[in-house]
């Protein structure tokens, strides 16, 4: 055990006689509160980050040891229900027996070694929260990805992070026996199931015969932890690199602060396991010795997903109505320009955290093998977060939105180039545009401008719309899909560098020469609504949408041959 711990979980381990007074009452015994208190000074940043860190280590067998010596309530660390009657509940103690047996089994049975790379695609089964326990354990680096991923995304994902194995249950299976050929590093493939697949391992079988002894592996706190695939909002998805101690370390303070767990506390999170918020509540839960409530979901149905990063409003905090609250420790976070320069209370800018000259600990480490990226992230002293938004003079910080475009859709962040890309395979897609539309339900949807091939141009609107749709389906993640149902709008172009937007029976006269988006953009709410003239306006600054070329700010430049773009307005 790391020295930092050992003077602190020697006196829970003592003889009974040392927590008794003279008279057998209890004495003052507030070891569990002074481990958290610990660990949560590190993530404040007001005690330096250890050397050595593994969270299985020092964090669940900490937990583990004082369960088993009475001195920690027997409330569960785990508690799993599918709604169907089955339930799973474990104590720490029970859950780190279970995750050396499944150590044992990414250890011995597949032959995995610290540093190698494990991708995740389970639902919301046990042995997600087993095996990325696991990984801590033999210093394996865990990819977590949503089960919706198709083929490609698999493909893509396995060579990019060169993974060793992956670990998934019989829906995915399929899809990654259908590409594994093409990922030379994959050589190790895990099934979660009560049967059995050809070329494949059953975890369950396995974990059944393992030991429940097992060393655990001794790692520094800035190894590796896990990698998460971004979005793909400006290209392909890159990988972000995160550390044992900047998660296994770095939300201890934002459970305690910002969520107010406790040891009797609870922790539902409903997000999916590919996404990052399902490590943010393992990191933030267990530390504070509450217990991860788990309902195995096939589909979300919340109105409101709490997606705070950096800003929040602590317990007793005073709260102000749509702020994203204040900074939480030990991020310094301000509002820059593009230069990086601090902007003074009620401009607007990039939400922005001081990076230099210290980094905060809990921060991921970079974009791996992509120090281009990393680099562009950066200005001056901070990183730029994609955010925009102005702070007051209380220091409360005030959302405006994202430099880029991603969209979140009912919680999922969906990049525009990876549905353009999709669109892209179809004949009948010559260009594409996506972007966000509001959604009463989930917030956002997918919204498609598609320009037509010539020989698609007749084709029957809504039957066209409902193949665009099944094939992005089949070819990307199906929640990414295009969702409204089409409108079709037409902008036409000719030799002449004209352009006429028509919408039902009205029209709007050509106009030679190059494009005022601000004239378009009035002439267009004079025929649409407010929303759609915005949707539109804002499409046209994208040159991809209608095949323009920016002159200059605020115009467009020629387009060349005379075509008819179909706008098919989907989500």
């Amino acid at each position: 055990m790391r020295p930092w711990l050992r003077h602190l979980v020697l006196q829970a381990l003592r003889n009974s006689r040392a927590f008794c007074g003279s008279r057998g009452q209890p004495a003052h015994l507030p070891v569990p509160q002074k481990i958290v208190a610990t660990w949560e000074a590190i993530s404040l940043g007001r005690q330096p980050v250890p050397e050595y860190f593994n969270f299985a280590h020092d964090v669940l067998d900490v937990w583990s040891r004082l369960e088993e010596a009475g001195h920690r309530p027997p409330n569960p660390a785990f508690w799993w229900v599918n709604g169907t009657g089955a339930e799973i509940k474990w104590s720490f103690e029970e859950l780190g027996k279970q995750s050396r047996k499944a150590a044992n089994v990414l250890g011995d049975a597949c032959g995995l070694q610290p540093g190698d790379r494990m991708m995740l695609v389970l639902p919301r089964l046990p042995e997600w929260w087993l095996v990325s326990v696991a990984c801590m354990r033999t210093g394996t680096v865990m990819i977590p990805g949503v089960t919706q991923l198709t083929e490609k995304d698999l493909k893509y994902r396995l060579q990019a992070s060169r993974a060793k194995s992956i670990i998934t249950s019989d829906s995915l299976a399929p899809r990654v026996d259908a590409i594994s050929a093409e990922c030379p590093s994959l050589q190790i493939k895990l099934l979660v199931s009560d049967s059995s697949r050809p070329g494949w391992l059953n975890f369950r079988e396995l974990l059944r015969e393992a030991s429940t002894e097992h060393n655990c592996v001794k790692t520094k706190s800035r190894d590796p932890l896990a990698i998460y695939f971004t979005s793909g909002t400006t290209g392909a998805p890159k990988m972000v690199e995160h550390s044992q101690s900047s998660y296994g370390l770095g939300f201890v303070a934002s459970g305690r602060q910002w969520v107010a767990l406790t040891e009797s506390d609870i922790f539902w999170n409903t997000t999916d396991t590919g996404w990052v918020k399902a490590a943010w509540t393992l990191f933030s839960a267990w530390p504070n010795g509450s217990c991860i409530f788990v309902h195995e979901l096939p589909r979300v149905d919340a109105k409101v997903i709490l997606n705070v990063v950096v800003c929040a409003n602590p317990k007793g905090m005073k709260i102000k109505s749509g702020s994203m609250g204040k900074a939480s420790p030990p991020y310094d976070v301000q509002i820059v320009d593009d230069e990086g320069n601090i902007l003074p209370p009620g401009e607007e800018g990039n939400v922005a955290i001081r990076i230099r000259p210290t980094r905060p600990f809990c921060f991921f480490n970079c974009y791996l093998d992509n120090p281009e990226k990393t680099a562009a992230s950066e200005q001056g002293d901070f990183y730029i977060t994609g955010d925009r938004a102005r702070m007051d003079k209380d220091g409360y910080f005030w959302f405006v939105g994202r430099n880029d475009d991603v969209i979140n859709s009912s919680s999922y962040r969906i990049g525009p180039v990876e549905v353009e890309s999709a669109l892209a395979e179809h004949p009948a897609v010559l260009e594409s545009a996506v972007v966000s539309s509001p959604d009463p339900i989930r917030g956002e949807v997918v919204k498609a401008f598609i320009v037509l091939t010539p020989a698609y141009s007749s084709r029957d609107p809504e039957a066209l719309v409902r193949e665009l749709q099944e094939h992005v389906k089949r070819v990307t993640a199906p929640y990414k899909y295009p969702r409204k149902n089409c409108q079709r709008q037409f902008l036409e172009r000719s030799k002449g560098v004209n352009c006429e937007v028509r919408s039902g029976g009205n029209e709007v006269q050509p106009q030679e020469g190059p494009i005022d988006l601000r004239r378009l953009h009035e002439k267009l709410m004079d025929h649409w609504s407010a929303p759609m003239g915005s949707i539109i306006s804002s499409t046209l600054k994208m040159s991809k949408a209608c095949s323009f070329q920016t002159a200059s700010p605020g115009s467009l430049g020629n387009a060349g041959k005379s075509k008819r773009i179909s706008l098919a307005l989907t989500t």
